[in-house]
């Protein structure tokens, strides 16, 4: 039987244990080990869909290479035996297979995360893979739309030339986008009994955390009049925002609609639903908001996290001056 390949266990669920262990390259002894981490992950770590995808395609091409590299599937006992230049060859592999630092760092931290695994229970441990050094990640400013492009995005999408119900449906996901601050994935989560929505909504973020988020009337009104369009007569086991087969709407074509949508209006590239979120956060701090509210509104575990849009609202106050200063450019 072929082993089914991590690209086709890519869907919107993940993986099973049983079907993330049959997808690696590897002897049956570190088989054993990979699923047992991978239910860990699911059922103690209760991680997303998406992370255990992301780990599970990392240390595919991980057990992928030491076949390679090793002239067979792997062992524990080959894991025990890896060296630095072992882990620094795969880095190399990957860098040359068109990887950027992050996406690099993201794969070593799926690897390291499994050798910790089995570190923890004994079974196995490697000092060489916890002397390897991250690659370097470039610092990132968010780049967030202007209030003005927001507004134009969003009018956008409701002026499309398609059914009325699904033009209402891309107005509503990029009002809660950018009017609550929410992730692709949590308004994506949403179901039929969600709505109508509240003034505030309960949301399970990154790492199930939770969070609650108020909503403007704008959005709640913007989902009424989805859903009064909607012809899939929708019920509360159902997906809130769906396809034209009922299906719970995907990210690729949410991230398709707001490509067109930016084309059609001129805007660049960096302008994607993720883009929306950074609007949210950066303007209300720009019109006085404090970044501990901002860090609960977005669901940040960590303060610092935040603080990276007050490094958008300096950029923005320089550029302010640049362009208005007369002695800014000399």
């Amino acid at each position: 039987m072929a082993r089914p390949s991590a690209g086709s266990l890519t869907g919107a669920r993940a993986p099973t244990p049983d079907e993330a262990a049959a997808s690696i390259a590897a002897a049956s002894d570190l088989r054993v080990e990979f699923r047992a981490w991978y239910s860990h992950l699911m059922a103690e770590r209760r991680a997303s869909p998406a992370t255990l995808v992301s780990y599970l395609r990392d240390l595919t091409r991980f057990f992928e290479f030491l076949t390679d590299h090793l002239g067979g599937p792997a062992s524990l006992d080959d894991l025990r035996k890896l060296q630095l230049r072992d882990f620094r060859a795969f880095l190399t592999l990957r860098r040359n297979e068109g990887l950027q630092s992050r996406s690099l760092a993201r794969a070593l931290s799926s690897v390291r995360s499994f050798f910790r695994f089995l570190d923890r229970g004994g079974i196995v441990s490697n000092a060489a893979l916890k002397a390897l050094r991250s690659p370097k990640i470039p610092h990132a400013i968010p780049k967030p739309l202007t209030s003005g492009a927001a507004f134009d995005l969003i009018d956008e999408a409701a002026a499309q030339e398609t059914a009325p119900w699904i033009a209402a449906r891309d107005t509503a996901i990029l009002m809660l986008l950018y009017g609550c601050g929410l992730r692709i994935a949590e308004v994506l989560s949403l179901d039929r009994r969600d709505a109508p929505l509240r003034e505030t909504l309960r949301i399970i973020g990154k790492g199930r955390k939770e969070r609650i988020v108020p909503v403007l009337p704008i959005a709640r009104e913007a989902v009424d009049d989805y859903l009064r369009l909607c012809p899939l007569g929708l019920t509360d086991g159902d997906a809130l925002f769906v396809g034209a087969r009922g299906r719970r709407l995907d990210q690729r074509m949410v991230r398709g609609t707001v490509i067109d949508l930016r084309r059609k209006l001129g805007l660049a590239e960096t302008v994607t639903p993720h883009a929306l979120r950074h609007s949210f956060a950066t303007h209300l701090l720009a019109g006085g908001g404090d970044l501990r509210s901002i860090q609960e509104l977005l669901g940040h575990a960590s303060l610092s996290t935040t603080q990276m849009y007050t490094e958008v609202d300096s950029q923005r106050l320089l550029d302010i001056y640049d362009k208005a200063h007369p002695r800014a450019g000399h």
